[in-house]
């Protein structure tokens, strides 16, 4: 579904990070990040490094999946959002309340327990790789594509 705004949603275990949100930001023109984390929603200090790590120019919050729900449901008119996910568990959890993005950018998923290499640098677990066929099968197209510049490479053909 497309909601109001929504320019980007990317995976990606960094978050927020030099040259590549920097590429993001330039080619979308972005003036808002949303990032979703159950965790990082509680934790006031790790909000605040985020909110250095971004031009002054755009303003950056984390949500809770709860919460992030209801935000992405009103929209962002007049906005371009980029909405940041760790992992695709949460995308799963947006899709459960009834949240389904029409593309959804891979753009980091490092080797942690349980993950192996499934695209380049990209990492999956069996259960990651499960989540991204129930998306692609709710209607997601799922995409690598690490910088804007980058060719996005279809993940349903690797799975």
């Amino acid at each position: 579904m497309k909601y109001e705004g929504i320019s980007l949603v990317r995976i990606d275990d960094r978050l927020i990070h030099g040259q590549v949100m920097t590429s993001w930001l330039n080619y979308i023109g972005s003036n808002k990040i949303m990032v979703i984390d159950d965790l990082l929603s509680k934790d006031q200090f790790m909000s605040n490094v985020l909110k250095t790590c971004i031009p002054g120019n755009v303003k950056l919050a984390v949500f809770d999946v709860e919460n992030a729900v209801k935000r992405i449901e009103k929209g962002f008119e007049k906005d371009k959002c980029i909405i940041l996910v760790k992992f695709p568990s949460t995308l799963k959890q947006l899709y459960d309340a009834g949240i389904v993005f029409d593309e959804i950018n891979i753009g980091g998923m490092g080797i942690l327990t349980g993950r192996k290499a499934f695209y380049k640098n990209i990492s999956a677990s069996d259960d990651e790789k499960r989540i991204f066929k129930e998306l692609i099968t709710a209607g997601s197209k799922i995409t690598v594509r690490i910088i804007s510049e980058d060719s996005e490479v279809d993940i349903s053909k690797l799975l």
